[in-house]
């Protein structure tokens, strides 16, 4: 499978430290400088005007920083999304009285107005230049590029830099015209980031920035930012008690009662979707030989992923995705061209060999369950089957008010098979993209190494976009190299298409979206807890009992606070614990055999009776909606 957190990719290099919550990669088709490389320190990471500016608002904070610290040693400075950083060895850490210094002192750059000049150097004037200032890191940025140029037989290029004012950097830029032209900043954090991405090399000290065009588009930036943090689902997770993590298994969640509960009403309701669909759930040993890897081809392309235990001298690793083991159930009886398509579905528990560094929460996580599901079908089967799988998508999706986003990842470079193969699967995906009437994105190259996919992407609530399922169509990786067929009407062996589909994706990284999305304020279907009954005094909590029983035989998830706190102390509890609906019970509602439900959101709705409002609330949890 391949979406993020449960894709055919290696784990992210471990360079900084983990920050705020990573959506899915930019549909960039560029191919990346390698990681650590020369050309990737030198890439300004400019490539519209306003990265442009972000980049230049980098070169203008370290010229502050030398200002401040004139024995720091440079880094490098690119522009990212929303912002910049520049990473740097100090002789302290810095404060937030530091950052607040820096910042002044950006700001008075700005203000002079100083012109960005770029220069060209011979290249061991350039490396002199750097060297007699004390900046190693630009000494070995241009080392590895003369070596790289010897080893290539190609003459060193000049040695490029930018000036402004008094300060003077390694770059190739480019930038904007002038310091003035920098538009209105802030300094945000400071965080921990090997030189290089190693952690074998200086541990430097990275401080974030961001700049904007105009004052407004800043201080809605800085909305939203503080909009996600209050919404951060490794905060809401503690708060609203639904998991927690700890340092004796890094990067696996330990699911609370409430927690479990969500996942499991979010199995359940993919379990239901699937049977409406004819699967049969399957369940695959995690503990599997290095041959099966070896044979899928994931040793190849994903061994730094694996988990490895050695088992009476033989080799094994805990299972990183769970499709080549399905291809053991396909081939336990002969399968006709009757018995497809054949839909195994499976809930697989696995486990990717992450660094430390980019664990995020449930987000980014070394153990994890995916809505797996591994569909074997005839070639004149394709196009129905994925036009039956984006509905698949679409419905779900829908649960939670959300529109799924559509791209198609094409043949990367050292893909398995033949590209004839490939190019029938391409063919074939488009058109049902096309025929579908959804508006799509290609990224060409972005496909697994086993097959094209459609990758669905969503926006939440503050305009991040994440990616969460996918859909592959495999002519090559299970059928050829697990020696797949079936007999077709004419009784020739045929080989069969597999399909490759998640739909939620990883449950643990769709609950850290869904508890972002929502700020912890899940929909009513879905929400650990739906109801709250509050007894006013304690001669009231005996019917708050026989009331939560009833909802309970409806299905419906329900607490009652019989503790002794006043009852505006139990409303506000439960509104901090996003209950969709607290239910309060004095002499008049007992008498009454109703209840007057309050919403989280401080609405006070009519009275009902007690088996009405079962009835009503039973209706609601049963119509799935955001």
């Amino acid at each position: 499978m391949s979406v993020e957190n449960h894709g055919e990719r290696p784990p992210a290099a471990q360079g900084q430290a983990a920050g705020s919550g990573a959506p899915a990669e930019p549909a960039d088709e560029m191919v990346a400088p390698e990681r650590g490389s020369a050309e990737e320190l030198l890439d300004a990471g400019a490539q519209s005007e306003l990265d442009a500016m972000r980049h230049s608002a980098a070169h203008v904070m370290a010229e502050a920083v030398l200002e401040l610290f004139p024995e720091a040693k440079l880094g490098i400075g690119p522009a990212i999304e929303d912002g910049f950083y520049y990473d740097f060895l100090l002789p302290r850490p810095l404060t937030p009285d530091d950052l607040g210094a820096i910042e002044e002192r950006m700001r008075a750059s700005v203000a002079a107005d100083h012109p960005f000049v770029r220069s060209e150097f011979p290249p061991a004037e350039g490396r002199r230049f750097f060297e007699e200032r004390g900046q190693p890191f630009k000494v070995e940025i241009l080392d590895d590029l003369a070596a790289r140029a010897l080893a290539a037989g190609e003459p060193m290029p000049p040695t490029s830099a930018y000036r402004h004012g008094s300060f003077v950097d390694l770059c190739k830029g480019p930038h904007v015209a002038s310091t003035g032209r920098v538009g209105p900043l802030k300094l945000l954090s400071v965080a921990g980031a090997y030189w290089r991405g190693d952690e074998k090399r200086p541990m430097l000290q990275r401080i974030y920035g961001t700049v904007w065009p105009s004052r407004a588009e800043l201080d809605a930036f800085l909305w939203r930012r503080e909009e996600a943090r209050r919404r951060d689902h490794r905060r809401l997770g503690v708060q609203l008690d639904l998991f927690s993590f700890h340092d004796v298994s890094p990067g696996s969640a330990f699911w609370h009662p409430k927690g479990w509960q969500l996942y499991r009403t979010l199995e359940a309701a993919i379990r239901e979707l699937q049977e409406r669909r004819g699967y049969q759930e399957i369940s695959t040993p995690i503990l599997v030989h290095k041959r099966l890897w070896e044979q899928s081809g994931h040793w190849d392309h994903y061994d730094a992923s694996m988990f490895r235990l050695d088992v009476e001298d033989q080799e094994y690793s805990l299972k990183p995705m769970n499709c080549p083991e399905s291809t053991f159930i396909y081939r336990s009886r002969v399968r006709s061209y009757r018995d497809l398509p054949l839909r195994l579905a499976e809930y697989g528990r696995l486990h990717r060999n992450e660094r430390s560094g980019v664990l995020h929460g449930l987000t980014r996580v070394r153990q994890f369950v995916t809505d797996d599901a591994h569909i074997y079908i005839r070639p004149d089967q394709i196009g129905s089957e994925i036009e039956a799988l984006m509905g698949e998508v679409r419905e779900a999706y829908g649960w939670f008010g959300l529109q799924p986003r559509f791209t198609f990842g094409t043949r990367p470079d050292g893909a398995l098979g033949n590209p004839a193969l490939w190019e029938q699967a391409e063919t074939m995906m488009r058109e049902v993209l096309d025929r579908s009437g959804v508006a799509y994105r290609i990224k060409a190259g972005d496909g697994a190494f086993y097959a094209p996919k459609i990758d669905i992407q969503v926006e939440d609530a503050l305009g991040r976009e994440w990616q969460t399922a996918t859909i592959q169509v495999d002519l090559v990786m299970l059928p050829e190299r697990f020696d797949l067929w079936y007999t077709d009407e004419r009784g020739q062996q045929r080989r069969p298409v597999a399909i490759h589909r998640a739909i939620y994706g990883s449950l643990e990284r769709f609950i850290g979206v869904l508890t972002e999305h929502f700020g912890g304020a899940f929909p009513f279907w879905v929400a650990p807890v739906q109801a709250v009954v509050i007894p006013i005094a304690d001669r009231h909590v005996e019917a708050g009992r026989e009331l939560a029983a009833l909802l309970a035989g409806r299905r419906l998830r329900v607490e009652v606070d019989d503790t002794d706190s006043r009852m505006q102390n139990k409303i506000r509890v439960a509104q901090e614990q996003k209950v969709p609906y607290m239910l309060v019970l004095g002499d008049r509602e007992v008498a009454a055999r109703t209840a007057a439900p309050r919403t989280r959101g401080g609405e006070q709705l009519a009275v009902v009776g007690w088996e009405e409002l079962g009835d009503r609330l039973a209706a609601e949890a049963a119509r799935r909606e955001a």
